[in-house]
């Protein structure tokens, strides 16, 4: 066991060029942890507050100067001397110096930024990765990587209303063969928008945000690529969405905002998923109703819940006392889990254990505004979720966390695990 010496807070970039807090916990023994916060571009309301300095001469207002001076004073002085590996107390410490139902006071940013940097420096001191000093020595199950392979919605200025196509490789033996299947039907679906003559540029998590004819050409120039790419649709690789259905919903329904401008009502929202789920391989839906649209959620759930992984992410917020009102309305099936949303590494694993202990699924994600730091790659395999969706193919703060879950699944060597399709609740495509 080794106490908290240091921690030092720095002003940085993420993927986008905006600013964000990096944090250096340095322990007695020397050991380091280092950690950077991402940001997210589209955000559920009830996300804990990621403070901004609002300040118009630096950065449009985005800087996070007043984030990092949190984490350099008021929250150092609360955690140092504690102990490293104690990350629950140490995460108590911090929340409760903030002392807000939403870490409004320090930052959710300044908070998590310590929080992650104590793990990581705790797991240096004890010898191990990150991944069993968070999950246990039998912690070996590698994530299917959701790639997304065509951007839309707010990551992306094109045509296209729906923010995330993901591609599934779920049929391999290993993490290594799953990442090829990705990467080999991604490079197809280049070629075929090039071929059809649309741009191959990248939205904001590296994936194609080409102008096509509708959403719907979306998916099939996808299934086209998988086929391309030598597999099979539904049978090696099945096709992943998030809608962002909140960045639609306008004044009682859902606006079709960057195509037709047309408009439709909850329950026509919900027979549009079930009509692709019937037609199309898909596997799993997240955010497929708005999250203040709780009567088209409890619908969509009895449509379609029996069928495909239905999972909440803007109406959850990785937030356990969120999660459990869900449960009790039997709204969705799985959660997406995201760091920043709650805050701190304790509240996001008793989120995932409070998932679990209710046979809902885990789906640990990424923000559009990422950095290089690849903690959610551990996470993933920390806690068995199945699924991680960090982006696309291409941008390196992407690429960063399907290279250390190679790296994991070559240190577990014999003892790795793959997740496959057995991840996907219900899944029958």
């Amino acid at each position: 066991m080794s106490k908290i010496k240091d921690v030092k807070a720095l002003e940085v970039l993420d993927s986008r060029g905006n600013p964000t807090v990096e944090c250096v916990v340095t322990l007695e023994d020397l050991s380091i942890g280092r950690a950077i916060v991402p940001s997210g571009a589209s955000t559920g309301e009830k996300e804990a507050v990621e403070l901004r300095d609002g300040d118009p001469k630096r950065y449009g207002g985005k800087g996070v100067l007043k984030a990092v001076n949190n984490a350099n004073t008021t929250l150092a002085k609360a955690v140092i001397g504690m102990e490293a590996a104690d990350q629950k107390a140490v995460d108590k410490k911090l929340i409760d110096t903030d002392g807000t139902p939403n870490k409004a006071k320090m930052g959710a940013n300044a908070i998590l930024s310590v929080s992650m940097a104590v793990a990581r420096a705790a797991a240096t001191s004890l010898k191990i990765p990150l991944y069993k000093h968070l999950g246990g020595s039998k912690a070996n199950l590698l994530p299917v990587p959701c790639m997304n392979v065509i951007n839309g919605g707010k990551h992306a200025d094109n045509n296209v209303d729906f923010q995330e196509f993901m591609i599934a490789p779920h049929n391999a033996p290993s993490f290594v063969e799953a990442i090829r299947m990705g990467m080999e039907t991604f490079h197809a679906l280049k070629s075929i928008l090039n071929k059809k003559g649309y741009s191959t540029g990248v939205g904001d998590e590296g994936g194609f945000a080409p102008n096509l004819k509708s959403n719907v050409e979306a998916v099939e120039v996808i299934l086209e690529a998988i086929s391309k790419a030598g597999y099979k649709p539904g049978a090696d690789i099945s096709i992943c969405l998030d809608p962002a259905s909140s960045e639609m919903w306008d004044d009682g329904k859902y606006l079709f905002f960057k195509s037709d401008k047309s408009k439709k009502s909850s329950d026509e929202m919900i027979q549009l998923w079930a009509s692709w789920v019937n037609q199309y391989p898909i596997v799993s839906l997240e955010d497929g109703m708005a999250e203040n649209d709780s009567g088209g959620w409890k619908s969509l759930t009895k449509e379609l819940g029996e069928k495909i992984e239905l999972v909440g992410d803007d109406n959850f917020c990785t937030n356990p006392k969120i999660l459990a009102d869900g449960i009790k309305q039997g709204v969705a099936n799985s959660i997406l889990i995201k760091l920043n949303q709650i805050g701190s590494v304790t509240e996001t694993l008793d989120t995932i254990e409070l998932a679990k202990k209710n046979n809902y699924g885990c789906f640990i994600s990424h923000r559009s505004g990422e950095t290089e730091d690849t903690t959610i790659a551990d996470l993933a395999v920390a806690t068995g979720a199945g699924k991680i969706k960090t982006g696309s193919g291409c941008r390196s703060e992407r690429v960063a966390k399907f290279n250390q879950l190679i790296r994991i699944e070559v240190e577990l060597g014999t003892g790795a695990r793959y997740a496959g399709k057995a991840a996907f609740k219900n899944a029958k495509a």
